[in-house]
């Protein structure tokens, strides 16, 4: 079965919806209550609904997951929008819990390993592709190649590393070469990688996770933007609760923090400083985050993820909320954001 081509990047909405939940992102849900979260999506989408996913996701859990509540909703195909990041593949389970990303996802019966090279990322594809269930992803990419190259132990290696990377993206480029696929990106957390392969490989969009947002905002990363947005490359906004830290959670980054050092000290400071301006102009913190997020320079959608059927319909709200100027001062005034930040708003 082909992916349905006819779907341009260009139509992406401004929320587009996670699967991390589906893959028992930190908790296990209920397949009623994935089924819902789902549901709700469709009900409340006013254009083309898009989901992100991944291997990655639970091992592959949120795929299967995915594909068994689009069948149960009796969605067809052409109706749904399915970005599947690449580049893990799911294997047996032999230890107690996943090797893969220790200590964040919940009762998984298979791990995961990551599988960078031309072979390596067909695999990924078609297995992707037999989890879904009949769901053709259109948008494809590369997962995580920044801990991909992390994991090279000399200069040798590392060039190595990267020589697969764009032979995966060789494999990516005859998918949609085929109709197989309608758009090609990149997924990563560390945005130098993403400069990187830009330069290397025509991409159709990037998602940038954890990197761009209310909190980090470096002024290189707004530059890179500027220019793939000058490129036509369209932008992704992930993970810009930085894990629902930014709006009250535990985790930071995929990683449970506590305030008993320097660094995460610094980092609750922050926290509550934030907390106290968002209620001195009445802003929810995740209103503010999406919003944030939404003005950097040439971002077309946002992804957001939640494991409450209730907040989809919120979530696809906050891409609407006007916030005041006064509030975005303040936190210029508090030194929580940069002012280059704003340089072409009218603040």
């Amino acid at each position: 079965m082909e992916a349905d081509t006819t779907t341009s990047i260009s139509s992406m909405p401004r929320v587009i919806f996670g699967t991390s939940s589906l893959g028992n992102l930190f908790v296990c849900l209920s397949n009623e209550i994935k089924l819902e979260i789902v549901s709700e999506c469709f009900k409340h989408s006013k254009g083309p609904v898009v989901f992100d996913t991944a291997g990655k996701y639970g091992a592959g859990l949120a795929l299967e997951i995915l594909g068994k509540c689009l069948k149960q909703l009796n969605i067809l195909p052409e109706k749904v929008i399915i970005s599947n990041k690449l580049g893990w593949i799911r294997t047996e389970l032999k230890t107690p819990e996943p090797l893969f990303e220790p200590g964040v996802w919940r009762n998984l019966k298979y791990d995961a390993v990551q599988k960078i090279s031309y072979d390596g990322i067909l695999e990924c594809f078609y297995q992707g592709n037999k989890l879904l269930d009949g769901y053709i992803p259109s948008m494809v990419s590369v997962h995580d190649p920044d801990e991909y190259m992390a994991r090279a132990v000399s200069p040798e290696d590392s060039q190595k590393h990267y020589a697969d990377i764009l032979d995966a993206y060789r494999a990516l480029e005859k998918l949609k070469k085929e109709k197989k696929v309608a758009s090609i990106g990149v997924g990563a957390k560390t945005w130098n990688i993403i400069e990187r392969i830009s330069g290397d490989v025509k991409l159709d969009w990037v998602m940038i996770a954890n990197s761009m947002t209310i909190k980090n905002h470096p002024a290189p990363l707004l530059q890179l933007m500027k220019k793939l947005e000058s490129q036509g490359i369209k932008i992704i906004n992930s993970a810009i609760f930085h894990s629902g830290f930014l709006t009250g959670g535990s985790y930071f980054d995929y990683k449970l923090i506590l305030p008993d050092t320097v660094l995460n000290k610094t980092i609750y400071s922050w926290r509550d400083y934030f907390f106290k301006i968002c209620r001195n102009h009445g802003v929810k913190p995740a209103e503010a985050c999406v919003q944030f997020a939404l003005l950097a320079p040439g971002v077309k959608s946002i992804a957001l993820s939640t494991t409450n059927p209730e907040r989809v319909k919120e979530n696809l709200n906050l891409a609407d909320k006007k916030i005041d100027k006064e509030f975005w001062k303040d936190l210029i005034r508090e030194g929580l954001v940069d002012r280059e930040f704003f340089e072409s708003e009218a603040l």
